[in-house]
């Protein structure tokens, strides 16, 4: 880890509720209907959001599970909001009326994401294992749009849906959609499930690509999530045509990286649990037994502490010279071997070895 560094956090996902009426294949929750115990009252989120809000200015998304399952999410939104928070939310799609998007402005929403797993009912249904998904989905982005509400659309790529994607690209350009992110499976929760259905690293590599080219002609932003190495392909691909990556050329992607677990972004989950992700449940702490002090969880976990010391990494991932920019999927590294320290596992780049005694370049 680099002392000099100071490390903030910029994106937090929290999961207000598991709760949740669909049963998709690939969820990291395996959430349900019904339920749950021991799940943060608001008392507690307030004084969470107020700890957070001291030090820093993330933002909060609001996730699940589904969301609007909780009676008082809006209260929530609210309270963000007037801790100066910006606060988005992921709703599936079926509880979201003209009305409750209206609501969700009035309380600070400033962005949902709705996801889309199929370019047709038939495949989206599918893989989310409930007759009509699709159509609530539609639904939901229907009144989000109605209501000035904005929206993105969420796809998860496996060997399910990989064939769809331009389908899903033009879909989400069609219904209005202001960005479309592909978020590359992560083998966890139920998704352990799909292991064999997630895309193999030549075909992760072409996926990646793909985005490349069609981020250049776009009509809305494109933003793959949980794919760190596309952040070494963009650069590999500018170079390619004699151009240098920096934020005066290149804006925001210059100073994107790819994996943020611990370094810039976090997971809080139902019951308190900080984590680097949703998808590598290794805990860096506890709000409750914190005393809602997210900020020293943040600052002292050693988990997040090992995820910010890059020299630390095993295997490709401790000496690739894109490293500072990729990162490498922590969780996949641990779902693959155990070692939320290891290589990329889904990633066929072989970069040079460091001369004896030397550091590689970090890209």
């Amino acid at each position: 880890m680099n002392p000099e560094k100071k490390y903030v956090p910029r994106l937090i996902a929290w999961e207000v509720t598991r709760t949740c009426e669909l049963n998709c294949r690939h969820c990291r929750a395996a959430a349900r209907y019904g339920k749950y115990d021991n799940e943060l009252s608001l008392d507690e989120i307030t004084r969470t959001l107020e700890n957070i809000a001291g030090f820093s200015q993330p933002i909060i998304i609001l996730t699940g599970g589904d969301p609007l399952m909780r009676d008082d999410i809006l209260d929530i939104a609210r309270i963000g909001t007037d801790l100066g928070l910006r606060m988005v939310m992921s709703p599936c799609g079926k509880h979201l009326t003209e009305e409750k998007a209206r609501q969700m402005l009035k309380a600070g929403i400033k962005r949902i994401s709705i996801s889309v797993d199929g370019a047709t009912a038939q495949s989206h249904d599918d893989f989310r294992r409930v007759p009509g998904a699709f159509e609530d989905a539609m639904a939901g982005i229907k009144a989000a749009k109605k209501a000035g509400l904005e929206f993105q659309i969420n796809t998860t790529v496996t060997e399910h849906n990989v064939h769809e994607l331009e389908d899903i690209l033009d879909l989400s350009i069609r219904v209005g959609a202001v960005a479309f992110n592909p978020f590359l499976l992560v083998p966890t929760g139920r998704g352990k499930e799909l292991a064999e259905m997630e895309i193999d690293p030549h075909e992760y590599e072409r996926v990646l690509h793909w985005i490349y080219d069609r981020k250049q002609n776009s009509a809305i932003e494109l933003r793959p999530t949980c794919a760190p190495h596309y952040y070494r392909i963009f650069r590999q691909r500018e170079k390619e045509q004699g151009r240098t990556v920096t934020p005066k050329t290149h804006g925001f992607d210059a100073m994107s990286k790819g994996c943020m677990g611990g370094q810039s972004f976090a997971f809080v989950s139902h019951v308190g649990r900080v984590q680097i992700c949703g998808f590598l449940e290794n805990e860096c702490g506890d709000i409750r037994k914190a005393n809602y002090d997210f900020e020293s969880i943040w600052n002292d976990s050693p988990v997040f502490q090992e995820m910010r010391d890059l020299n630390g990494y095993h295997g490709r991932c401790g000496y690739c010279e894109y490293r500072a920019v990729c990162g490498g999927c922590r969780a996949r590294a641990h779902a693959t071997t155990g070692d939320y320290l290891d290589e990329e596992p889904y990633c066929i780049y072989e970069p040079k070895r460091p001369a004896p005694g030397g550091e590689a370049q970090h890209g």
